[in-house]
């Protein structure tokens, strides 16, 4: 796709009626909906169990995602299960996702370096997100930082703001009709790449974990 172009968006790639997370980790494995598709090495998409209670959404796939083909393997993946342990959520009972499913970088020598995804990225992926919450059943959303939650609140939302508290949904989500989702809870927390960058990892770290607290009790 020339980089001139507006991105077409994902939906002419997604099923219009899916019966499976893996039809459309399927699916999505060929899509072209922004321009993120031509240097990344592969879609990333959601994994864990279908009926999960805990769903968490990040921002995108990092480096060693990006490579290995799953979310959440790489150092920030390994501390948020190391999280998600010490918060006594069972990580069997977890499905994670991203809001955006390629890879976005800015080459630098031989290095690729995270770029935030833009808006329109956000837009022309939205459509996965939204079929992936078309099957999935949780308890709870876990908002893992603010590309999550202006995905799903809005973009006035801030994790500074919402963190450690349980929010209503879908009523208070953008565009609730896009995630049929009934009797379930939102919490928002930072990303766990943040807790890496923080200058006090253990006070970070720490801060992650109560959060997390608070979603582990609500699906107990």
């Amino acid at each position: 796709m020339p980089r001139t172009e507006a991105p077409v968006g994902a939906q002419q790639w997604v099923p219009a009626e899916p019966t499976s997370i893996d039809q459309l980790k399927s699916a999505a494995a060929g899509c072209e909906g922004c321009e993120l598709y031509a240097d990344a090495t592969q879609t990333v998409f959601g994994r864990g169990a279908p009926h999960a209670p805990v769903v968490f959404v990040g921002e995108q796939p990092g480096d060693v995602e990006d490579q290995q083909g799953l979310p959440f393997v790489g150092p920030a993946g390994r501390l948020l299960r190391e999280a998600v342990g010490d918060a006594g959520i069972d990580p069997t009972d977890v499905y994670i996702t991203n809001a955006v499913k390629h890879f976005r970088f800015e080459l630098r020598g031989k290095r690729r370096i995270h770029q935030t995804p833009g808006p329109a990225h956000i837009t022309a992926c939205r459509p996965w997100l939204v079929a992936e919450f078309g099957l999935l059943k949780p308890k709870i959303v876990v908002i893992l930082g603010a590309t999550a939650g202006k995905v799903l609140f809005g973009p006035s939302f801030r994790v500074t703001q919402a963190r450690g508290r349980l929010m209503p949904w879908p009523a208070s989500a953008q565009h609730p009709e896009d995630f049929p989702v009934d009797e379930v809870q939102a919490l928002a927390t930072i990303h766990p790449s943040a807790v890496l960058r923080a200058d006090d990892r253990e006070t970070a770290y720490g801060g992650l974990v109560d959060d997390l607290k608070v979603a582990a009790a609500a699906v107990r």
